[in-house]
């Protein structure tokens, strides 16, 4: 397991491992968001959805874009996924387009983002609509003070829960009329995992029940 615990006198220490090679992942069970999964796809919908997402604290977020496989052809972000713990909501912007509610919450200073690459991800939303985005915490980033040097999420998240997210549908077409079950799961456990890995260094930030694991010696 990725997580080693070590008894003290008043509590359990973590060990967090600065690297996971491809077979200890290989290893490791799948995991998917348990919650429930809303796709927003209407005006309406957006505008109930935000409503919610704005009295959280603090959510996750992604986005996905349909490949291209055609040399200097890019489309543009198709779906935008935002979760809580408990309810994921897939904006399917090419429907409806990055709407004023939506850039209400990007730039809302009192609702923390959590995601990875966000720079990446606001670049191709930004040929959408123009915004300022506040509040923002990138994981490529948050991470580095936990020693931890992957830095992809199905990496981190795997280093700290020991379960891997398959990546199976991320070349998948995203622009399709109807996304299937598999691309909604997708989409929702990559945002809600985002979230939930903030979460955990959070609480080992205000605790420091955690140590990170040595560097391995030169063979």
């Amino acid at each position: 397991m990725t997580l080693t615990r070590k008894f003290r006198t008043t509590s359990i220490s973590m060990v967090i491992k600065r690297r996971i090679n491809k077979e200890e992942l290989e290893e490791m069970p799948k995991t998917v968001f348990p919650g429930r999964i809303f796709v927003v796809q209407t005006e309406m919908e957006t505008e109930k959805a935000i409503k919610y997402l704005a009295s959280q604290t603090v959510v996750g977020i992604d986005s996905e874009t349909r490949p291209s496989f055609t040399k200097g052809r890019l489309h543009k972000v198709a779906l935008l996924q935002i979760s809580s713990e408990e309810c994921c909501f897939l904006f399917r912007l090419n429907h409806t387009g990055l709407t004023a509610s939506i850039i209400g919450l990007l730039e809302n200073p009192s609702v923390i983002k959590v995601g990875l690459s966000l720079r990446d991800d606001f670049l191709m939303l930004r040929k959408r609509a123009l915004f300022r985005q506040q509040s923002c915490i990138d994981l490529q980033e948050y991470v580095d003070a936990f020693g931890i040097q992957d830095k992809s999420l199905q990496k981190i998240y795997a280093i700290l829960f020991g379960e891997k997210i398959s990546k199976s549908q991320r070349l998948s077409n995203w622009d399709t009329d109807a996304l299937t079950y598999a691309q909604k799961l997708y989409a929702a456990t990559d945002a809600w995992s985002c979230l939930k890995i903030y979460k955990l260094l959070e609480r080992l930030k205000q605790t420091g029940d955690y140590i990170v694991a040595p560097e391995p010696e030169a063979e």
